[in-house]
């Protein structure tokens, strides 16, 4: 009778968790589809005569912009902030670093099991389009590296436009995972 009772409650369970996910997996889809229509139709209402190296500004609701690697299959919206909350539907743009197409270093995070999973596939001279409102701007995959949570020194700029993203690594590893896998990317002029 309690082994009975020990197998629905573990059934139930089952079932919740699966509904969170599938949930969870709807939300960021239609968030991604949402805000990235928003992006596009900010970007053919801006004028052309506006300077292609004007950085972009926040739009409503703090839509920055969308990554794209094409050779990954990879496009996905980036927000500003980096809550839990931010990172379980988007890409997020860590707060005080530079903003695309200003000079400086821009930093964007993303989950691992989530948005940034394409990233284990990323190669050297990949590149990474950034589009906002105020227009696109491409960076070259110069590095990658793995680094402890705590090393901040992956959020300096060295003077140069550079682009960087971060993420959880190793890319399999169930539960909170130890290190982050940075990669870094100079802008292309």
């Amino acid at each position: 009778m309690m082994l009975r009772w020990i197998q629905r409650a573990l059934f139930a369970v089952a079932i919740v968790t699966l509904g969170y996910s599938a949930f969870v997996m709807a939300d960021t889809w239609m968030f991604q589809r949402e805000e990235s229509r928003e992006l596009t139709q900010l970007v053919v209402k801006q004028p052309a005569a506006r300077a292609p190296d004007s950085p972009p500004k926040a739009a409503i609701k703090g839509l920055i912009g969308r990554i794209d690697v094409t050779r990954l299959g990879l496009s996905v919206v980036v927000m500003e902030g980096t809550s839990a909350h931010t990172l379980r539907r988007a890409a997020g743009h860590l707060e005080g670093t530079a903003l695309p197409g200003e000079p400086g270093n821009v930093v964007i995070s993303g989950h691992r099991d989530t948005l940034f999973r394409p990233l284990k596939d990323i190669r050297r001279n990949d590149i990474v389009q950034v589009t906002t409102s105020a227009g696109e701007f491409r960076y070259r995959v110069v590095s990658m590296k793995i680094v402890s949570p705590d090393d901040a020194s992956v959020l300096d700029s060295d003077g140069s436009d550079l682009l960087t993203l971060v993420t959880c690594y190793p890319f399999y590893f169930v539960g909170p995972a130890p290190n982050r896998f940075i990669v870094r990317a100079e802008k292309v002029i």
